[in-house]
């Protein structure tokens, strides 16, 4: 019989298990948690989001939209688990991270061919994963020092690293709703997001300390790269003074109702749970020191004596170099039973994530079966994301799904409606793949 090790319970790990056993072939997961915990885990259950609880854009003319259509035809549990535990969050999808563990936690310990093992697997030569017939490392972008070296004893030295920063959680009752104020940007009706305006002088009062802060250091035998799809604020605060008005702290389609007027700059905090009771500060992602962190973050207006639920922080994500380690079916070059699944591979986004294990879970009952499953086309957005970690370039860096990653459109279009085109292109192309390959 057949069955498959799959190290990891985050997202990409979840999504390969549950593809696999929904094909009838046994998994046994192995989640390291609760016996331990990497730095920026605290929840027990699987599919745990550290980072933010935005699951980003569900519009059609993006490409994450797109991905998202992709998933739900491939009857994700991450995008069920997603729309049951969903926040207000204007077009984008959020959850509420706790409630979204769990019921992933819930699906996957149901499902009668996966057995969840709470055990830490630090080595790929461990012994108890021996007599399995693929072994799926999704151990996302925090593997632990022992599985990245065992890894490395693999693939040889093409290991690549980079920092990825957490943003704040404040407490909503904290905030001083006197000068807060509801409304999404364009959508003043909407009450999914509370804005915090600043006057000029407020604004650069605040760029001064926060350019000056105390950041955390990192270690000195690690060289600090940042992705720059999530870099601390303070990092884009040093670019240029006014980066952060043009960025996360845009006020445009903001009025202030006690000015009815725009502000200069305003600081959005989205809801982070469904009663709204807890909120994290967009784009707020930071290496400060903690004490730095509440003292720079109260000069905020509306923030003055805030309090703060998590701090924070700033961790190392690991991810090969994929078009050198990696073949088409995200197995090592060097040992063709061992696959990787997830951020490691080079993919970066939560739901980048997910469709990468799903798509590893997908082709693996496939191989099983003795099928080839072809990866989707490239203009779609996993096809895309799949195509992305094969095509080698001179500095390879993870990437989020985007329009960038597809083929060019083969018409001329307005710049206007070139982004609706891709999207329909790759809903058309992604849903013909699907009714040829998924039965």
């Amino acid at each position: 019989m057949d069955k498959i090790a799959v190290i990891g319970g985050g997202l990409a790990g979840c999504e390969c298990a549950m593809q696999l056993a929904k094909a009838q072939i046994y998994v046994d997961l192995y989640e390291m948690k609760p016996d331990k915990y990497s730095e920026a885990h605290h929840l027990p259950g699987l599919a745990e989001l550290v980072c933010s609880n935005s699951l980003r854009s569900g519009e059609l003319n993006t490409a994450i939209g797109v991905l998202k259509k992709e998933m739900e035809s491939l009857d994700s549990v991450l995008m069920k688990a997603a729309m049951q535990s969903r926040v207000p969050a204007g077009s984008a999808l959020a959850v509420d991270r706790e409630i979204f563990s769990k019921l992933v936690t819930e699906a996957i310990e149901a499902e009668e061919f996966i057995n969840v093992i709470r055990k830490e697997i630090t080595s790929i030569d461990d012994p108890a994963l021996a007599d399995y017939a693929k072994i799926v490392v999704a151990a996302g972008p925090l593997a632990s020092k022992s599985l990245t070296d065992s890894l490395i004893s693999k693939i040889g030295n093409q290991r690549l690293y980079f920092y990825d920063a957490i943003a704040p959680i404040v407490s909503r009752d904290s905030v001083n709703m006197d000068v807060a104020f509801y409304g999404s940007r364009y959508k003043p009706e909407d009450d999914d997001y509370l804005n915090c305006p600043m006057t000029e002088e407020q604004y650069f009062e605040f760029l001064t300390e926060l350019k000056s802060g105390e950041r955390v250091v990192p270690r000195e035998f690690e060289k600090e790269i940042h992705f720059e799809g999530c870099l601390p604020i303070e990092e884009m605060a040093d670019r240029g003074d006014m980066t952060l008005s043009f960025g996360p702290l845009k006020p445009v389609g903001l009025i202030d109702p006690r000015t009815e007027e725009q502000a200069y700059a305003v600081v959005q905090l989205r809801a982070e749970n469904k009663e709204k009771t807890s909120f994290n500060l967009v784009g707020f992602q930071t290496k400060l020191k903690y004490p730095e962190q509440k003292r720079i973050f109260r000069m905020i207006p509306g923030l003055e004596n805030v309090e703060f639920l998590r701090m924070g922080s700033i961790h190392r994500n690991t991810y090969v170099n994929a078009p050198e380690v990696l073949d088409e079916h995200l197995a090592l070059k060097s040992d063709s039973r061992i696959h990787l699944a997830g951020q490691i591979t080079g993919v970066e986004g939560y739901l980048e994530s997910a469709a990468c294990g799903l798509w590893v879970g997908l082709m693996l009952a496939e191989q099983i079966k003795g099928n080839e499953l072809p990866a989707p086309p490239q203009e779609t957005s996993m096809g895309a994301l799949l195509g992305h970690l094969r095509e080698k370039k001179k500095n390879f860096q993870p990437s989020n799904v985007q329009f960038g990653l597809m083929p060019a459109l083969k018409k001329r279009a307005p710049k206007r409606i070139r982004k609706e085109l891709y999207g329909e292109r790759a809903m058309e192309l992604f849903e013909a793949w699907r009714s040829e390959n998924i039965k």
